[in-house]
Parts: C-alpha cells; sequence; structure tokens
C-alpha cells in the first residue's frame, strides 16, 4: 500500500459523461497500481439542479465501467456544517470579508472596467469596510498581499505560474450562506487527506486560488495533474452534436465496458502503440507521465472498432447474459428457444454491438419466420420446391445435426439436384432466416436444431 490518495468528485446535475468517465478512469488506474486509495466524492451543493436520479445514474455508471471505490461515496450536501466553521474561521482570522455590494453595483463595476479596458474583477469595495449594516451579503476570501504571484508544478502540464493581479477577492459564500465549489473543495480534499488531484483542464485556473485557500486554511497542498480536453471530429469541445456523450448512453446501444475503458484510457494516454489492453494490463501499465498534454479526439469508429474486438473476443456465456436485455426490448424471449449461447457464438464474427447481435439473433427465436420481400422473390419460387423437397429427404435422415453429418447430407443433395453448394445454401437460408445474410448454414442448422429447421423448410414449401 502507498499513501496516495486521489478522488473523483461529480456533481449530480445530469448523467456521467465521457469526459468525467476518463478522469474517474485516470484515477482509479492510478490508486490501483500504486496501492493507494481512490475516493468517491458527490459534489451536490447545488441543492436546485442536483437530483437523486443524476446521483443513480452516476453510480450505474461507475459499476458498469468497474471503477469501484476504495471509499465513498460521500456527499457534500452532509457536510454543510464543516463549511460553515471554516468560513467563519477565515473571517476571524482577518483572511475573509463581508461584501454587501449588490448585483447591480458589481455589474455596473464590470462594466466600466471593460470600457476602461481593465479587467473586470471585483476592485475590493468592502475589503477594509468596519461597518456591518443588516442587509445581504457574501463573503469573499481575502487575496493575500504579502505574495505577487502562485506557482505550481502541473504532472502533466508542467510549472504554471498566475500572477495575484489577475485574480480577484473571491467569493467564498453566497449570500444565503451556502458555500462556493472552490472553498468545498479545498476543504473536502484536505479534510480527506487528497495528495494528488488529478481532474480535466478547464479547473486549471480554479488551481491559484484553491492553492491560496489551502494555504489560508493550514491544509498541505496537493499535487496537481489536470488532464487534456476531449473534442469532437470538429475540434470543439465535446457536446451533443457529436454523438452521445453519456456513458450509459453505450450501454444502451450496446456497448461493452471492456470497450468503453480501452477507448476512454486511450483518449490523451499512450502506451507505445499498443491499442487493446484489459483492465490488469491497464492498471500494471498506466502512469501519469505518458498522459498527453494535447486534447484528444473522440473517434466513434474507434470505438465502434474496440467494441467489436471485444464481442469477437468475449466469452460467449456472459456475451449471452448481455444480450437478454436487449433481446427482451424486441419482444423476444430466449426460455423456449434454441440455446441463447450457442447463438452467441454463431454471431460473435458478425456482430460490432448487442443491439447488432440482438438483430442478427431474432430469427432463432421466431416461431414462424418472416421472409424479407426480395429474399423471397429471388429464392423462393415455385422451381425450388424440388430442391427444398431433397434437402427435407435428406436432412431427417440426419440422426443429429453435427457438422460431419451436414455435410454428408449437404453432399448427398447436391448430387442429387446436380447444383453447386451455394445454390442450395442460399435458399435455405432464406427459408431458416428470412433473410439472406446471416452465419453459416451449419452453423445456423445446428443452433435452430432438427426440429426448428425441419419445420422451416416445410413453411418454405407450403409457401411455394
Amino acid at each position: 500500500m502507498s499513501d496516495l490518495r486521489v478522488r473523483f468528485a461529480p456533481s449530480p446535475t445530469g448523467y456521467l459523461h465521457i469526459g468525467g468517465a476518463r478522469t474517474a478512469l485516470f484515477n482509479y488506474l492510478l490508486a490501483k497500481k500504486q496501492g493507494g486509495t481512490y475516493v468517491l466524492r458527490i459534489e451536490d451543493t447545488d441543492v436546485a439542479r442536483s437530483t437523486q436520479e443524476s446521483v443513480d445514474a452516476i453510480l450505474d455508471a461507475m459499476e458498469w465501467l468497474g471503477l469501484s471505490c476504495d471509499e465513498g461515496p460521500f456527499y457534500q450536501s452532509e457536510r454543510f456544517d464543516l463549511y460553515k466553521q471554516k468560513v467563519e474561521q477565515l473571517l476571524q482570522e482577518g483572511k475573509a470579508y463581508r461584501c454587501y455590494c449588490t448585483q447591480e453595483e458589481l455589474d455596473a463595476k464590470r462594466e466600466a472596467a471593460m470600457k476602461e479596458g481593465r479587467k473586470p474583477k471585483y476592485d475590493g469595495t468592502c475589503r477594509n469596510r468596519s461597518d456591518q449594516p443588516d442587509m445581504p451579503n457574501v463573503i469573499r476570501f481575502k487575496l493575500p498581499e504579502d505574495k505577487e504571484e502562485t506557482t505550481f508544478v502541473d504532472k502533466i502540464k508542467g510549472a504554471i505560474t498566475v500572477r495575484h493581479e489577475e485574480l480577484d477577492d473571491l467569493v467564498i459564500a453566497r449570500t444565503d450562506g451556502t458555500p462556493t465549489y472552490n472553498l468545498v473543495v479545498v476543504i473536502d480534499d484536505a479534510e480527506m487527506g487528497i495528495n494528488l488531484v488529478i481532474r480535466g483542464d478547464d479547473h486549471v485556473n480554479n488551481t491559484p486560488r484553491q492553492i491560496l485557500l489551502y494555504e489560508a486554511l493550514g491544509y498541505p497542498v496537493p499535487e496537481f495533474a489536470h488532464v487534456p480536453m476531449i473534442l469532437g471530429s470538429d475540434k470543439k469541445r465535446l457536446s451533443k452534436r457529436h454523438g452521445a456523450t453519456s456513458v450509459m448512453a453505450y450501454q444502451e446501444m450496446g456497448y461493452l465496458p471492456e470497450a468503453m475503458v480501452n477507448y476512454l484510457v486511450r483518449l490523451g494516454w499512450s502506451f507505445g502503440d499498443e491499442e487493446i489492453f484489459s483492465m490488469d494490463d491497464l492498471i500494471e501499465k498506466f502512469s501519469i507521465e505518458n498522459v498527453g498534454r494535447s486534447a484528444g479526439v473522440f473517434n466513434p469508429e474507434k470505438l465502434l472498432w474496440l467494441n467489436s474486438h471485444y464481442i469477437k473476443t468475449g466469452d460467449a456465456v456472459r456475451l449471452a447474459e448481455l444480450l437478454k436485455p436487449f433481446l427482451a426490448s424486441k419482444g423476444i424471449s430466449t426460455e423456449d428457444g434454441p440455446n441463447l449461447v450457442a447463438a452467441v457464438k454463431s454471431l460473435q464474427e458478425r456482430a460490432s454491438t448487442l443491439i447488432e447481435m440482438a438483430e442478427g439473433a431474432a430469427f432463432y427465436f421466431v416461431d414462424s419466420v418472416s421472409y424479407e420481400e426480395k429474399a423471397q422473390s429471388k429464392f423462393l419460387r415455385p422451381e425450388q420446391k424440388p430442391v427444398f423437397e431433397t434437402l427435407l429427404a435428406e436432412l431427417e435422415k440426419c440422426p443429429e445435426f453435427i457438422e460431419d453429418q451436414l455435410e454428408s447430407a449437404f453432399a448427398k443433395i447436391m448430387e442429387v439436384t446436380e447444383l453447386k453448394f451455394g445454390k442450395i445454401a442460399q435458399p435455405l437460408r432464406v427459408a431458416l432466416t428470412g433473410g439472406t445474410a446471416s452465419p453459416s448454414i451449419y452453423e445456423v442448422l445446428q443452433v435452430l436444431g432438427k426440429d426448428r429447421s425441419l419445420s422451416r423448410i416445410k413453411q418454405a414449401i407450403d409457401s411455394l
């Protein structure tokens, strides 16, 4: 075990998106690799926007991805007393003050500053105010006057220095007394012993302010690693216009969690030229040092390719269980049909998603086949009747539908009909599946079994 403590701290105001999931994954992998502790904290201080539904969606997504936490989940909404205590501490030590400026006054100050070419930041009007009128006020953190700049060494971006003239006196508590993000995140990370903060680089600008708060509260300052953004194909910030951004939307689209994990980790991290990583591989090989500084570009085709790989190489028994809900959504029960695992094995090479696999497997489980119009008009013509009758007769003689017996039966059928294999197999495929695309004809016959196969051939003969 190491003393490394990292955290993932999502806000429950919606689903877990791709960027958040990657941040969660990076924290998880580093903790597992170093024998550290991975903490999950739900940042639900935004009472108006935080919902239990969003909390559940985030927890479900974390579970689906396999990113179980070592501690938590903790909820900021249960820690308000601690935050109030720390705000009071800063006030008593002269490191914070009450600001009585109204929103209208602040807007006017901001507008005037912009007109004069100055940075539109708070001008410190209430910083040294001694009276305490009975009116609404926020509480601001007093920017230290004995320092001109703050520097920190980001483990991904390198050294970053921010001049204090770029900052202003940050609001740490709103007029209703609720604390703001920059304060609570510092208190929580410090109180939970987080010593490395891995998060998106949209938080880089918050870091100098937070470092000053750590110092003002007497907390040790953790290390920081800011992960580059994820962009769409147009190199703009990833959004819904680029496709689904919710992790669980990909589960609903028939993606496997191992494909999503493998894809997410490669959005900004690399290990030589390797593309395929199991979770164990990642835990062994992951390092912050190999996270790049440039933004990752989300490529749905690459994710689909990875998913196809994991379906092809996946355990058929597990895939069969995962497939059941997708079949059920199509009104298909697998209770009385062919062996689902055998059906999955026949489709693994052909499906890129579980939705595709469900669509491909549907014909196995229907009571009677519906023929595609084009396939029926081409392959189920009256002149095919003798071929089907020969098929029926020879296949009835097979004690079992196993490959060598089926090969012998087809050899006999080709001899009797004087037709090549393809001229027999394609009409039979339409009779058995309803269409012209399916697994190999021997696989279809074996999965359907003798009784179902013969029944469908008889149905085809009747349709002629």
